[in-house]
């Protein structure tokens, strides 16, 4: 037998234009792919799903297999902890098969303990009562791909708005349900963006977006009109700016709150008048940000503020509902401002306060009783495991006295309990199935410190086998973000047990962009400190290598979207560190594209990353790191992109453009590019096709980093 023939990559026409910025030129070559209806970019990119399916075929069956492990371990007919709204109790329901889920509710029973949830059965059937208000799998049919937008139910009962987008490009129309008659409402909006707020039964609060996809105005709509009577209640004519509408938990009031990256600026309405004028709370100021909740004391309406007025890490205050705010530092305060504790905000019901901050790269959770005679001290909750997830909410009652809290951990699978605020008791309610017999001993979890070439100490988590070697280098993922103080908490993954059951160790780099250790940390990683995100992760990947727990020929990095651009930079400044990269939606183009005003979000991203387009600094900047720009002569990793046609936060073409490039000026590295042809920035849509795309992406991972064989399935 011959050998069969070596596999020809696809070879991207070259189409010169010479880009003119500030007296500075930029020869781009492959600018010609942004033409998305050009069945020259088409033929491009099904050209290299074409190479990618053969180049991978051998990993196939170990792709497969994966899959099958996520979906053996799945609890695949479940559903979730029921949820009190008025007298029904709301959750969600899946059935094994079935790519999406149901939305069901059941009526509080008579007589029954209305903050107590009803049991539901084991083996996750639909309970005797059952009403499916939604069911997404119908919705799906005939579509390739869906996504829900909204799902909100007024406060009766009676209605329900939802909105789906069925190409992926996050515009969402939306209709009315009536749920009594099961009867869809003449009402419906076409093209609208996330979320929809309701006030009473005759109101829905929605959005828009203009060209940029920002969203720009809020919209009244009155159940029964026809949508061209809608009337536009707010428009934000600052493009830096984005809006948004929602309730408080009380549903007195509406806010409409316009938000760049470092400033905010809040209206309000009471909901008894919702044709009425929003007022301004407090007028826009550079570099502040507030964020405006309802609470009741002694009978007194007050607003309880999050702010940054009087530092970076944020503040609590409080002052009475009068008019305009008085000034953000004037406020009475009730959490003091902390340079080592960052405070993210303050959720209210009737008889508490819920305050949620981060410390020590540790999220945590406080209460504070309300009483008549006013606030009383804030009391942290404790948990025995110190790298742990803490989520306060679903639970949308005012005058509820109990509070849902959900914990997670790298080794602990999710648990949901009711905690009682008078007594300080927690209630287990529901603890994440795994199935195969998972035991959390198995597996280990800790915190490393690196110090990075300046001095700054990077949190690391570190999770892998109990009894995995560790007097030797093994397989290892480095995962990366590190922009718009996201931050990257402790989390289960079924999917992450394929990775450590095969030896690797799966890692993640806390670097300077993000937001665990502070406001400071993201703004030591953003704008002209941009380059500290990649020196970060390059010192981390230096780090493990050092401690003995890997090495370059079985390292792999992983990052998506503006992690993506980590990943892009990083294979520049140090490819000999590592043998494959996984960049999913990847922002490497990012120079071009914060020079495109057009572009969506573009001009509200120049407060992240700077604006090259009226500063030369700033330009000079980002081109002497845009992964795209930089591709030069030197061998890199394997690198493995993988993007989404309808993509519209980082458009197909940033990652198109950068394998382009690679492949014509990189001297070692195979290069590969998987578009989804119809999907959107989060991936393809339904739960199997997701686990099928995970499979792919672990195996390919786990090929690359030497810890199995490539046929091995």
């Amino acid at each position: 037998m011959t050998d069969p023939a070596p596999l020809t990559a696809p070879v991207a026409a070259r189409k010169p234009i010479t880009r003119t910025f500030h007296g500075r030129e930029f020869v781009d070559d492959y600018e010609w792919l942004r033409d998305k209806e050009s069945q020259d970019t088409l033929d491009y990119l099904n050209a290299e799903n074409a190479y990618t399916d053969a180049a991978t075929a051998d990993i196939q069956p170990l792709a497969e297999t994966i899959y099958q492990e996520i979906k053996s371990r799945v609890k695949e007919t479940d559903m979730s902890v029921p949820v009190r709204a008025g007298d029904w109790w709301y959750y969600g329901r899946t059935e094994e098969g079935k790519d999406y889920g149901y939305s069901c509710r059941l009526p509080v029973a008579e007589g029954s303990d209305p903050w107590t949830p009803p049991a539901l059965p084991e083996d996750g059937s639909a309970p005797a009562g059952e009403e499916v208000i939604l069911d997404l799998n119908q919705l799906a049919e005939g579509h390739e791909f869906i996504s829900l937008g909204a799902s909100t139910v007024t406060t009766s009962g009676r209605y329900l708005a939802y909105s789906v987008d069925t190409a992926g490009d996050e515009r969402f129309d939306l209709h009315v349900k009536d749920l009594a008659t099961g009867e869809l409402l003449e009402d419906h909006l076409t093209g609208i963006f996330y979320g929809a707020t309701w006030v009473g039964e005759d109101y829905i609060f929605y959005q828009r977006v203009d060209d940029a996809w920002r969203p720009d105005t809020v919209w009244r709509h009155k159940i029964g009109t026809p949508a061209d009577e809608d009337v536009l209640v707010y428009r934000e004519e600052d493009e830096r700016y984005n809006v948004s509408v929602g309730g408080v938990r009380s549903e007195k009031y509406l806010l409409i709150e316009s938000a760049s990256k470092i400033t905010t600026e809040t209206r309000v309405l009471e909901t008894s008048d919702p044709e009425g004028e929003f007022r301004l709370l407090w007028e826009r100021e550079s570099n502040v940000e507030y964020f405006v909740d309802h609470a009741v004391i002694a009978g007194e309406d007050r607003w309880v503020i999050t702010h940054n007025a009087l530092g970076p890490n944020f503040l609590v205050g409080e002052c009475a509902v009068v008019g305009e705010l008085p000034a953000l530092t004037e406020l009475r305060e009730l959490i003091a401002h902390d340079e080592k504790v960052r405070v993210y905000g303050v959720d209210t019901y009737r008889d508490f306060l819920v305050a949620a901050y981060r410390r020590d790269a540790i999220g945590q959770v406080a209460l504070m009783l309300l009483n008549d005679s006013g606030y009383t001290q804030f009391e942290e909750l404790r948990f025995e495991e110190e790298l742990v997830s803490v989520g306060v909410g679903a639970q949308p009652e005012w005058d509820a006295p109990v509070v849902r809290v959900t914990t997670v951990s790298f080794t602990q699978p999710s648990t949901v309990s009711n905690y009682e605020v008078a007594t300080g008791t927690f209630t287990e309610l529901k603890r994440q199935e795994v199935r195969g017999g998972y035991d959390p001993a198995d597996y280990t979890a800790y915190r490393l410190w690196t110090t990075a070439r300046d001095g700054a100490r990077i949190p690391v988590s570190v999770i892998h086998r109990s009894d995995l070697p560790l007097d030797q280098p093994n397989p290892t993922l480095l995962y990366g973000y590190g922009s718009y103080e996201s931050s990257t908490d402790p989390g289960f993954s079924i999917a992450r047990l394929s990775l450590m059951d095969r030896g690797m160790i799966f890692a993640i780099a806390h670097v300077r962009g993000g937001g665990e250790m502070g406001r400071a940390w993201y703004e030591d990683g953003k704008e002209t400190a941009k380059k500290n995100t990649f020196t970060d992760f390059i010192d981390v990947a230096d780090d493990l290598i050092a401690r003995g727990l890997t090495e370059p020929a079985t390292l792999v990095a992983e990052g998506g979207s503006a992690g993506g651009m980590l990943m892009g930079a990083v294979a520049n400044m140090a490819p000999e560190k590592f043998a494959g990269i996984l960049a999913v939606v990847p922002f490497v183009d990012s120079l071009t594209s914060m020079l495109m005003p057009e572009l969506p979000l573009t001009v509200i991203e120049w407060d992240e990353w700077g604006n090259p387009y009226h500063d030369p600094a700033v330009y000079d900047y980002m081109a002497s790191y845009s992964p795209y720009e930089n591709v030069t002569a030197q061998d890199y990793p394997d690198i493995l992109a993988v993007t989404s046609l309808n993509d519209t936060r980082v458009l197909y073409v940033e990652p198109a453009k950068w394998i382009a490039k690679l492949r014509a000026t990189a001297t070692g590295g195979q290069f590969l590019l998987k578009t989804e042809m119809a999907a959107g920035h989060g991936g393809v849509s339904g739960r199997y096709g997701q686990w099928k795309q995970t499979g792919f992406e672990y195996a390919w991972v786990l090929a690359t980093a030497g810890a199995v064989d490539a046929r091995d399935a």
